[in-house]
């Protein structure tokens, strides 16, 4: 048996890079040069402390609860949280110059460079942050001159970073004509590591386990490192894990599009529950390319820039403590080859079959957590409300099933779902931003069990056109520990501890 141990979700807010690496800008620069669109984006950026007081990005990190959305009318990005703080309990929003002083301490072969100025004026901020730790810090190193970086830019094929509309850095090419070791790919891939890294480290605090104990990691972000002998031979589940210090641990990517945390997340689950491994973390980092996915939509509608955050989460899964909730792999749903593409035979693979195998119906399920993307961006972009279609059908089917009415449809869709909030850069949004407060609602009781949902469109790659999908069942931990009745007492000692060690991190109390 598998359970949740804990799990951490990360934004770090990047408007620079909005301009500099998300595919519609850049695309926009090499075909367009002078569209309305790039005059106007600028001004259309905002500021940290706008996306700190967006509500979608307080949930994200554990701030509010998801239900605060269903009071809030749409749209919600001129609307702030009362309350909102940059740190939250499942992680934090980081501001853009300290993430590339983040940056700098996950590169280990030096081709993230920036300038001693700005790494003398974001240090003492960089350094308040208690959640990376002194061995962390140390690796931050020396700067160098802002001319040896126009030099390194100008000369060497090195992209420039920005802050504030300021170069304050490059990342260097990692080979003089090796395509996937360019400067443009160094950078997506050392981004994608140190968010991943981030969130990780996150993972680890909630979850109370010691980084000794996590014997396997798993990134399932969308980054596919490698070299002109193996584009996507991976390792960054390895680079991310040695950033963080758990020496312990090997790895292995997995990529699977959006559907690769859920795929991750079962695998991980196997592997604990099969005994090969006692504690395995999955974890991923964001998407620099997915930075302004939207954005000439959303301008055209006078809506600023809302895809100006990476996203980073990882899930921390261990044999059972007789108190987390419990992954059951006797419920997995999986998209095969044969099942089709169309909108319900993908739900119906992912939904009734895996239940059906369990003998369980529809409506034994407490919550559902499908693609939870955040509709104030998806709406304006013509793409809908993502969740409240998802669970559209899966009502529909339970009253095809004759489960229910089809006048039930309402209320199962306001008891059984929620309104979403992740940010679309692929892979965040499928189902996982949700486990963190599910495994909270379940250990206090307000849940038994919730159905998570991720999808994929791997026709993205050309090579089929085949949908892709897995899901699993996470439901409440019975309290048997090792073969016999945990102990009540040793249970709620569990529990406190964690909740302990969560409380004094966020109020800096912490020893560690």
């Amino acid at each position: 048996m598998c359970v949740i141990r804990g799990a951490g979700y990360v934004l770090a807010h990047v408007p620079d890079m909005v301009l500099s690496c998300g595919t519609t800008q850049t695309t926009e620069k090499a075909v367009n040069p002078d569209s309305e669109y790039l005059r106007s984006v600028g001004a259309a950026l905002r500021n940290y402390d706008d996306v700190v007081s967006y509500t979608p990005n307080q949930v994200y990190i554990g701030n509010a609860a998801p239900d605060v959305l269903r009071d809030l009318e749409l749209p919600w990005f001129d609307k702030q949280y009362g309350g909102a703080a940059r740190h939250g309990k499942f992680g934090e929003i980081m501001p853009q110059d300290e993430l590339l002083l983040l940056m700098r301490t996950c590169d280990v072969f030096e081709i993230v460079m920036l300038s001693d100025a700005f790494i003398e004026s974001v240090l003492p901020r960089f350094r308040e942050n208690q959640i990376l730790g002194e061995e962390m810090l140390s690796r931050l190193g020396q700067g160098i001159p802002e001319d040896e970086i126009s030099s390194l830019i100008s000369e060497s094929g090195a992209k420039a970073l920005y802050h504030n509309g300021h170069i304050v850095g490059c990342v260097k090419r990692a080979h003089d004509i090796d395509e996937n070791l360019s400067s443009h790919v160094m950078l997506e891939n050392i981004v994608s590591k140190a968010t991943s890294a981030l969130a990780l480290l996150y993972g680890i605090r909630n979850s109370a386990v010691s980084k000794d104990d996590i014997e396997y990691v798993i990134d399932c972000s969308e980054e596919a490192c490698g070299d002109m002998n193996q584009r996507g031979g991976g390792g960054l589940a390895k680079s991310v894990a040695e950033a963080v210090g758990i020496s312990n641990a090997t790895g292995a990517d997995l990529r699977a599009f959006c559907a690769g945390p859920a795929h991750a997340i079962v695998q991980a689950a196997a592997l604990v529950a099969s005994g090969v491994y006692k504690a395995v973390a999955v974890t991923a980092g964001g998407s620099t390319a997915k930075l302004g996915m939207n954005g000439k939509d959303h301008i055209k509608k006078g809506i600023p820039i809302l895809e100006d955050v990476l996203a980073g989460f990882s899930v921390i899964i261990t044999q059972n403590d007789g108190v987390s909730p419990v992954i059951d792999l006797s419920v997995v749903g999986r998209h095969t080859v044969g099942t089709g593409s169309s909108p319900q035979a993908v739900i119906s693979s992912l939904v009734t079959a895996p239940l059906e195998r369990a003998g369980m119906k529809i409506l034994d399920v407490d919550l559902f957590s499908p693609e939870l993307q955040n509709p104030d961006i998806t709406k304006p972009a013509g793409a809908g409300d993502v969740p409240q279609a998802n669970y559209k059908m899966i009502g529909a089917l339970a009253v095809t099933r004759g489960e229910m009415e089809k006048g039930e449809l309402p209320q199962f869709i306001a008891e059984r779902g929620l309104l979403g909030w992740a940010p679309t850069q692929g892979h965040i949004p499928s189902g996982v931003p949700l486990i963190g407060f599910a495994r909270e609602w379940i250990i206090e009781g307000k849940l038994k069990n919730m159905l998570v949902i991720g999808k994929g469109s791997l026709f993205l790659g050309r090579m089929t056109n085949l949908f892709d999908g897995i899901s699993f069942l996470i439901k409440s931990n019975s309290g048997t520990l090792l073969g016999s009745a945990a102990d009540e007492n040793a249970v709620r000692k569990v529990v406190a501890d964690a909740m302990r060690k969560v409380a004094d991190a966020l109020t800096g109390d912490s020893d560690e």
